[in-house]
């Protein structure tokens, strides 16, 4: 993959936030975050160079150059992190003013005709068979009319975290998908596996907030 072009974006957008967050969540002093940023540029452009570049109407190159991002901060970090404080320091780095207001802007997409065929296109085009750090999915739209869910067999965060080193830390990538439905303000997250957590697979389920189904009546 071309470091120029997204990735290149990417890091001019979220570099200073995840440099700031380095001391306001591991409390290291602001010459230790600078240097731990400045050693992890180059890993990062090393991460973004041996990826494959993705096909045309893959949706998620996005989600791997972010993976790429906090793997190269994590690896140039003096002390590696748990789980639980590299949760809210990827959570509080990613979730800048431009990322909120790109998740208000999706949330007011969601549910509608382009949405969901934006995502059947997704289940249909099966990147991960040609490019294993894409993704899987399977579309399943909610019987009752309260949302859908993308089910995913195959993930590229977990192929480039194991490549990394640093698989036991993926489920503190899984749990920004809560954070950014909640950003969207239109979706109530569900999910009950993870395909890092050792389950079958990556259940993404978003309900409509407030959904009351058709025919009933609040406390029936």
């Amino acid at each position: 993959m071309k470091y120029a072009g997204m990735p290149f974006g990417m890091w001019t957008l979220f570099a200073p936030s995840f440099r700031n967050q380095l001391t306001a969540v591991f409390g290291y002093g602001t010459n230790t975050a600078k240097a731990i940023t400045k050693k992890a540029k180059p890993k990062y452009r090393e991460i973004i160079s041996e990826l494959p570049e993705f096909e045309k109407g893959d949706r998620f190159k996005m989600n791997l150059v972010n993976c790429a991002m906090i793997g190269a901060f994590i690896l140039s970090m003096p002390e590696r992190p748990d789980v639980e404080r590299l949760t809210e320091y990827y959570a509080k780095s990613m979730m800048t003013k431009p990322l909120k207001w790109f998740c208000r802007k999706s949330g007011k997409n969601k549910f509608t005709p382009k949405d969901i065929s934006g995502m059947k296109a997704t289940a249909t085009l099966k990147a991960a068979d040609r490019n294993p750090y894409s993704w899987n999915m399977e579309f399943y739209e909610y019987p009752d009319g309260s949302g859908y869910e993308g089910r995913f067999t195959k993930c590229g965060i977990c192929v480039l975290m194991k490549k990394l080193g640093l698989y036991d830390l993926t489920p503190a990538l899984c749990r920004l998908d809560y954070t950014m439905s909640e950003a969207g303000g239109v979706t109530d997250f569900v999910r009950q596996y993870t395909l890092a957590s050792g389950g079958p697979y990556c259940d993404c389920g978003y309900k409509k907030k407030g959904f009351v189904k058709a025919g009933t009546e609040a406390g029936r």
